[in-house]
């Protein structure tokens, strides 16, 4: 059974970008011990991704004819009118994001759907009850600042620490259960 996570990267005040969307602060981390074999058993068990306009259009303007999920489903939440690269499966939609959540865990095909980027669309997930899985790598830098980890309306019930694991340059990864979710 599909699993909906949100896996991200996040400063230790809660942030995932800077105001203006910058992630050098992140990007001076790469290559950092363990991020590599993390991601790459993430990825693994990923069969869709699903993001924000805001998301894609980084993605556009920082990898520029070099679409990094070539293989695989995606569907783009936005209110712009985007095309896709040559070859991507991208689907772009306007709308709550309950509306499509049978449509991800069908393009999953039995794999997890992937919540990419921005927490103003993760938080919609787990707003309607949809988000299964946080997993959130605590980089030590401070940005003051920013996008919001994960824009609640609200607080959530209290999470369940399913791993946390250590790994280079002071990262430390935590993967979280939201309440009555199996797994």
């Amino acid at each position: 059974m599909s699993s909906v996570q949100y896996y991200v990267a996040s400063s230790l005040d809660g942030f995932i970008a800077t105001a203006d969307d910058d992630l050098a602060w992140l990007l001076q981390f790469d290559g950092f011990e363990g991020g590599k074999e993390s991601y790459d058993s993430f990825m693994a068990g990923v069969g869709c991704i699903v993001m924000g306009g805001a998301t894609y259009q980084w993605l556009m303007d920082h990898e520029p004819g070099n679409w990094p999920y070539a293989d695989m489903p995606c569907w783009v939440f936005t209110h712009h009118e985007f095309s896709a690269p040559p070859g991507a499966d991208i689907t772009f939609v306007r709308g709550d994001v309950a509306e499509f959540a049978d449509d991800f865990t069908g393009d999953a095909a039995g794999k997890n759907v992937w919540v990419v980027g921005g927490g103003e669309l993760a938080a919609q997930f787990a707003d309607a009850g949809l988000l299964d899985e946080l997993i959130v790598s605590i980089i030590p830098v401070v940005l003051g600042r920013g996008k919001r980890l994960l824009p609640l309306k609200g607080p959530t019930p209290p999470l369940e620490l399913v791993d946390s694991r250590t790994q280079g340059r002071g990262i430390v990864e935590l993967r979280y259960r939201f309440a009555g979710k199996s797994g």
